[in-house]
């Protein structure tokens, strides 16, 4: 498991409507604030801050299509030759990280065949590297290559 300290950050935070909106800076517009959005934009956050990930690097909800169904990965990190290198795939807090959620990142992993994978819930952190054909659990996110 990877331990995350995510960075204290003001984020912008209205309601319209009673429903609460928080402003995705890599987006450039309101999002609902979901649990899950608010465990995205923290890791965005962590990402970005503390581990220096290139921000004009990172896609955000990255629509992808795995034969004709469509999907979205959560957060894309590309490497300097615009080639996929991370893939993040953000749940709940609340959320389980079981089988059915590495299930879905390597699904993206067929269309997206990224060096790392990482899934989150905001309290805990798993991430793999593939080596030679095969997935190792890592104990921490790596320095951007």
């Amino acid at each position: 498991m990877i331990k995350i300290n995510y960075p204290k950050t003001a984020f912008k935070i209205k309601k319209e409507n009673n429903i609460e909106l928080i402003f995705d800076a890599f987006r450039k517009r309101w999002m609902v604030l979901t649990p899950e959005e608010w465990v995205r934009q923290n890791m965005l956050q962590y990402i970005t801050e503390v581990k220096k990930y290139p921000a004009k690097l990172i896609a955000i909800e990255k629509e992808i299509y795995l034969g004709e169904l469509k999907m979205r990965c959560d957060v894309v990190v590309y490497n300097r030759n615009g080639l996929p290198w991370m893939i993040i795939e953000c749940k709940e807090m609340n959320a389980k990280l079981n089988a059915k959620v590495v299930e879905q990142i390597l699904r993206y992993h067929i269309t997206l065949p990224a060096k790392y994978l990482v899934i989150t819930n905001g309290s805990y952190c798993f991430g793999f590297e593939k080596r030679e054909g095969q997935f190792y659990e890592i104990n921490e996110l790596p320095s951007f290559e």
